[in-house]
């Protein structure tokens, strides 16, 4: 669930890399931090299991616009990929706003997609969510390699409710922006949409009148994901 930071007028949103083992998750988190604007980023943090690597920072997509004058600050996580670590992955889990799944394109890895997918499920169940209720894209890694199954074959095994997908090449940065916008785009539709009341650290200062509840027709109003911006916004460059 969103957290919102009056003091700081911010709403950060929490958003998950999951996929199989070496399918790229680790490599996505670090190019969107090599390349995005210093200003906006946090530090990325790494810590260390026995086999793999998890990776963490938040970042500021200018380009998101303001809902209802807040910045929407999004926390990119990535899980381990080895099924031994899954404690781990339902922990990272945990309060996840979207999803962006990475699969691997190579043919001799669709086995291993799909059975994280499945892992997915049983996870985000556990904690009574279901893929259909958490907003995600599939982003279909590594198509720059030889021997990659079809992307037909890949969206009838894995993208069974029509999500937004991407073919990407994380390793030289091709279709790495573009899954993390999107799902950006659909976790603030969705905190619009459904007015969800997110963990408030302090009270709301005077000058917030509207409450959350009101936050769609207020929001589009001005013009948060579209219209007229309630204020000068940056593009987001992936440089």
């Amino acid at each position: 669930m969103p957290f919102v930071n009056y003091p700081l007028r911010e709403i950060s949103c929490k958003i998950v890399y999951y996929g199989p083992g070496l399918c790229g998750k680790t490599t996505n988190l670090k190019y969107v931090h090599a390349h995005a604007d210093r200003a906006t980023r946090g530090n990325l943090f790494t810590l260390d299991t026995a086999a793999e690597r998890l990776h963490y920072f938040d970042y500021l997509p200018l380009d998101l616009g303001a809902v209802w004058g807040f910045k929407v600050r999004m926390q990119l996580y990535t899980v381990p990929g080895q099924l031994l670590y899954n404690a781990t992955r339902r922990l990272i889990l945990g309060g996840v706003d979207g999803l962006v799944f990475v699969a691997d394109a190579q043919r001799v890895r669709f086995d291993a997609n799909v059975l994280s997918l499945d892992n997915l499920r049983d996870n985000l169940s556990a904690q009574g969510d279901s893929l259909q209720e958490v907003p995600h894209v599939f982003q279909y890694n590594k198509r720059d390699l030889p021997d990659v199954a079809a992307l037909e074959d890949l969206r009838a095994a894995l993208n069974l409710h029509g999500a937004a997908d991407f073919e990407a090449s994380a390793r030289d940065g091709s279709g790495v922006f573009e899954p993390l916008k999107a799902i950006a785009r659909k976790v603030v539709t969705k905190l619009l949409r459904t007015g969800a009341c997110p963990k408030i650290d302090v009270p709301p200062p005077e000058s917030a009148s509207v409450p959350i509840k009101s936050w769609p027709a207020a929001a589009f109003r001005r013009g948060a994901l579209g219209g007229r911006p309630a204020r000068p916004i940056a593009p987001l460059s992936a440089r």
